[in-house]
């Protein structure tokens, strides 16, 4: 028995040392936490039990049979972050890059089975150099049982990759299916083909950052969610985040105390709108104004500014937020805030997270770049995904909701249940002087006659009273009650149930 524990306890060090101190020292060098570490930080303190610490490769090619380190790259397990069951695996980039064996990734699809055989979400703290080259074909089949796992998993329990090194080749879909990806800035990089393949095949000469950095992801590619400045921070926002979510498609999403009174008025709110038409203001105002202790956990921050989303509390309970941003090309739509708003939509419906919408469009963004580049399929993604949706969805237009813009930002249409505006509403097909333009085409050479006809425009559209008189709109309400409005709307439809026709699934054009 005394020689079995020793052995056992040897087992255990030798895993927890992972690729040798050297390697660790290594690692922290580069300003990274090594795998163990990094879950110290993510989840409660004594909670977590590892799982397949023993776990070891099965290559005898090119030496491999020399070289066995116990948990072979990866560390796995279960825990709790603020006293909420996660499940959570940890590369170990110390042991062979943290590149993925057949055994390493047959232990990530250990955890995910289990994740949804309990319904918990799991989070993945990626630090992989990718398949692991000496084993072949078993590596790259190990991948695809994994990314069968991501996608049998979607819509089921929430799925968060944090990137947190390298992450290329096969490595990248994993992430790519799941339902966040955050990075950390100057560490993590994601690619499918690094700097030298892609100089060999095209002549492009590009460093690892400008290719896949989480810079280049959360401002141009839009595939981070976020970019965080380090390990510590990343983690520390990530336990914050995971708060916002419910555990699984069964369940609504968590409800925190607040003593914030949902009936609290603001009476900024009154203003926050210019008086002329063409002046920006900032719609995040609004958002911090609504939500409970004026706290928004906001998505996607630097990619396609010209509309928000993130997630809020109202009355303690989570709130998706899809907001037009006139600060950037004046709240218009174009393909990527139609891409990014859409995804967020689903995800919301999926796991039972009322939509906030709030509206101030002008409509979708004109151009042969944005026709080009099939604006019209990736507009038709954001309209199909509001359709679609059966949350709560409550809709404000605090100012401009022109042509089919008005229609896809979760208009009375899509089946909006409570859609409501502020005095300042303007809901038309265009603008004023463009409707005048086309309508009053012959009197152009007129000017007094122009200004005579958008005046008269505006009068009869610049407000929201055509679309109240057709029950379009619900309400017209004061800016500084909107908490209220929001709140009460809400509540009432926290019962709501409404199916969609059966089907295996729609097509959307993707």
């Amino acid at each position: 028995m005394k020689e079995i524990l020793e052995q056992l306890e040897d087992k255990r060090s030798r895993a927890r040392l992972g690729g040798g101190q050297k390697r660790i020292d290594a690692q922290h060098a580069k300003g990274k936490l090594t795998a163990r570490e990094r879950l110290d930080l993510l989840l409660d303190e004594g909670s977590f039990e590892e799982w397949d610490m023993f776990v070891e490769h099965r290559c005898t090619d090119f030496d491999m049979d020399q070289q066995h380190v116990p948990g072979d790259g990866v560390v796995i397990g279960y825990g709790t972050i603020n006293g909420r069951l996660v499940f959570v695996f940890s590369q170990d980039f110390t042991v062979f890059g943290g590149a993925l064996s057949e055994a390493h990734a047959e232990k990530i699809c250990k955890l995910m089975d289990q994740a949804m055989k309990v319904g918990a979400p799991v989070i993945g703290l990626n630090d992989s150099g990718g398949a692991r080259i000496q084993e072949g074909v078993a590596s790259l089949g190990g991948y695809a049982e994994v990314f069968q796992r991501n996608v049998m998993a979607s819509g089921v329990i929430p799925q968060i990759s944090m990137v947190m090194g390298p992450c290329a080749g096969g490595a990248v879909y994993s992430p790519a299916i799941t339902d966040f990806i955050f990075m950390v800035q100057d560490s993590s990089y994601m690619f499918v083909t690094g700097p030298d393949v892609v100089k060999t095949v095209t002549h492009e000469t590009v460093t690892a950052e400008e290719l896949g950095g989480a810079n280049t992801h959360s401002t141009k590619s839009g595939v981070a969610d976020l970019a965080f400045d380090n390990d510590v921070d990343a983690l520390h926002k990530l336990r914050r985040f995971i708060n916002y979510l419910p555990s699984n498609n069964r369940e609504k999403p968590p409800v925190w105390p607040t003593e914030d009174s949902a009936d609290r008025k603001d009476m900024s709110l009154d203003t926050l709108v210019p008086s002329d038409p063409n002046k920006p203001y900032d719609m995040k105002e609004l958002i911090l104004k609504v939500a409970d202790e004026g706290e928004f956990f906001e998505l996607q921050v630097s990619y396609a500014k010209n509309i928000i989303t993130g997630f809020i509390r109202i009355e303690g309970s989570t709130v998706g937020v899809v907001a037009n941003q006139p600060m950037v090309m004046a709240g218009c739509l174009d393909i990527d805030a139609s891409r990014k708003a859409a995804r967020f939509i689903r995800f919301c419906d999926a796991f039972n997270i009322p939509v906030l919408t709030l509206v101030d469009v002008p409509g979708f963004m004109p151009g042969t770049s944005q026709e080009y580049g099939g604006i019209i399929k990736h507009g038709a993604k954001l309209l199909y995904a509001y359709a679609e949706c059966t949350v709560p969805k409550v809709t404000l237009i605090t100012r401009k909701a022109y042509g089919g813009a008005y229609d896809v930002m979760a208009s009375k249409h899509l089946r909006g249940d409570v859609n409501l505006a502020w005095p300042t509403a303007e809901i038309a097909v265009m603008g004023p002087k463009g409707a005048v333009e086309i309508i009053f085409r012959k009197d152009i050479g007129d000017q007094d006659k122009i200004d005579a006809r958008t005046e008269e425009y505006r009068k009869k559209f610049a407000n929201p009273f055509i679309a109240g008189k057709r029950g379009y709109i619900d309400d017209v309400i004061m800016p500084h009650s909107t908490r209220k409005r929001v709140a009460r709307s809400l509540a009432m439809l926290k019962n709501k149930s409404i199916e969609n026709p059966w089907r295996k699934h729609g097509n959307i054009p993707l």
